[in-house]
């Protein structure tokens, strides 16, 4: 029998799921000991885009929060995240960026780095998994699985081959972002993967959104996978990860050993499910298997995304429609795997195909910058008519002459932001809109633990006397001390 570890995805994949990212520090803190005890092989908690939307929604310093966190959680190996060639948004960023990004977050107690390239581009991601390593990061590159007539059993083998070829992964993650892994293909793929991968130790990051995540966890088991990630029930299943209580479970059923305590996921669970009901965010809930996510394969973020699109233009209506045109665009393009950003360059491109009336009249800079390959080789043939319509308006024509992205030096970008900038100022300015950048430096918010009203420590009453148009006072005293107030 295994012995099996836990990556915590409660913090990071869980909320960024569920909570479109919002999350705040405080939010962690009432049950940082409780997550810090359980002792999970490691606990992923940020990436640059939870950056942005702390910055741009909550006006709440990331790195003061990243500090506060890496406080309060000691005995935890906290994880990063990294695209290979983008860190906010869809845009490609300089490589200088990403290797400052990435030694900042060591400066501030990251000791893991999740490397994500979905074009596999292997060169790239051992160049950064070198930078991970020399800043004194543990790097653990992700190979993503898809449906498609390119992505192949050879072409997975070589991927993992050449990734450890390249010497600086310390695991390497299976994922499954879409939820399309079925059970056949799961033993075939993950035993492909251990061959491949030879001794270098595998993790299972696999989204739940068909339902299917947690059997390929007991399948990877069988095939020799030890490290299977998962998060608290209220932050899992669905869009997000299996979660960890029903995986320890099925562990420790089939004769498995758990490296975990789980005694206090229950506290962190009713936490976190009082705190999205408070803020109207869903609770994590199991799915039905449905053949549309197969064929379609978007992440579940990247649904809510077309729906509020569409919304807004008044064509809620048109989703299954765009969803069918998003399965031919896919194949136009040369078959991207539907992850970030691939997923949204996919989907507003078929949304844009349905609502004007015709199929490619408008191509977002982020798509002619996908057919010119500044993010990278495309893994299947570029649709001819597609490349020819990007090649005939002027960004595409220069984006196609220039042949990648720009690569400006770090003293260029200093030179253009600001001289004297800390590097944690810099990355700020640089990968986010200025006027959010000041409004959450002027607004200077402490990190201070944020507890549900209703929550278990909280005070549910006052939900309800606040709901109470009638009410017209409160009172309330401890020791001699009396407190009225009235409307």
């Amino acid at each position: 029998m295994a012995r099996i570890e836990i990556v915590d995805q409660s913090l990071r994949d869980g909320q960024q799921s569920y909570w479109g990212m919002r999350m705040q520090a405080g939010q962690i803190l009432p049950v940082a000991e409780a997550i810090d005890s359980a002792g999970y092989r490691i606990v992923d908690l940020t990436g640059s885009s939870i950056f942005e939307v702390m910055v741009r929604f909550r006006q709440e310093n990331p790195w003061k929060g990243l500090d506060t966190i890496r406080a309060a959680l000691p005995k935890s190996t906290l994880r990063a995240g990294t695209r290979t060639n983008g860190i906010v948004g869809m845009n490609v960023t300089p490589d200088s960026i990403v290797e400052l990004w990435i030694r900042t977050l060591a400066k501030h107690g990251i000791e893991s780095l999740w490397i994500f390239d979905c074009l596999h581009d292997v060169e790239n991601m051992i160049r950064v998994a070198r930078i991970a390593r020399d800043a004194g990061l543990k790097p653990s590159p992700q190979i993503n699985f898809s449906e498609s007539p390119v992505h192949t059993d050879d072409y997975y083998g070589d991927v993992v081959e050449r990734m450890v070829a390249g010497g600086a992964a310390e695991t390497i993650l299976l994922g499954d972002e879409a939820g399309v892994l079925g059970p056949e293909r799961a033993r075939r793929w993950i035993r492909l993967m251990r061959e491949h991968a030879h001794e270098t130790p595998l993790e299972l990051h696999f989204h739940n959104r068909t339902a299917m995540a947690n059997l390929n966890h007991i399948i990877g088991v069988e095939e020799g996978v030890s490290i299977v990630h998962s998060a608290v029930s209220t932050l899992a299943n669905g869009v997000s990860m299996p979660s960890t209580e029903v995986t320890v479970d099925n562990m420790r059923r089939l004769g498995h050993e758990v490296a975990i305590d789980d005694s206090r996921l229950a506290e962190v669970a009713a936490h976190f499910g009082a705190l999205a009901d408070e803020e109207g965010f869903a609770r994590g809930a199991p799915v039905e298997y449905q053949v549309a996510n197969i064929q379609q394969q978007f992440p579940g973020g990247m649904m809510g995304t077309l729906r509020e699109q569409l919304k807004q233009v008044g064509m809620s209506e048109r989703l299954p429609e765009v969803l069918e045109e998003a399965i031919r665009v896919r194949a136009e393009m040369g078959w991207p795997i539907m992850a970030t950003p691939f997923s949204q360059l996919v989907g507003i491109q078929a949304l844009l195909n349905v609502v004007q009336g015709e199929r490619y009249a408008t191509i977002p800079d982020e798509n002619l910058m996908y057919v010119a390959g500044w993010y990278g080789t495309p893994p299947g043939e570029v649709d001819a008519e597609l490349r020819e319509r990007a090649a005939a308006t002027a960004r595409g024509k220069e984006m196609m002459a220039a042949g990648h992205a720009p690569q400006p030096s770090l003293k260029e970008i200093r030179a253009e932001y600001g001289e004297n900038l800390s590097d944690e100022e810099l990355l700020l300015r640089y990968l986010i809109p200025g006027n959010d950048v000041e409004a959450m430096y002027a607004a200077d918010n402490p990190i201070e633990p944020i507890r549900p009203v209703g929550g278990p420590e909280g005070m549910p009453w006052l939900r309800d006397l606040l709901a109470n148009s009638e009410a017209r006072g409160l009172s309330a005293s401890r020791g001699g001390v009396s407190v009225t107030l009235r409307r």
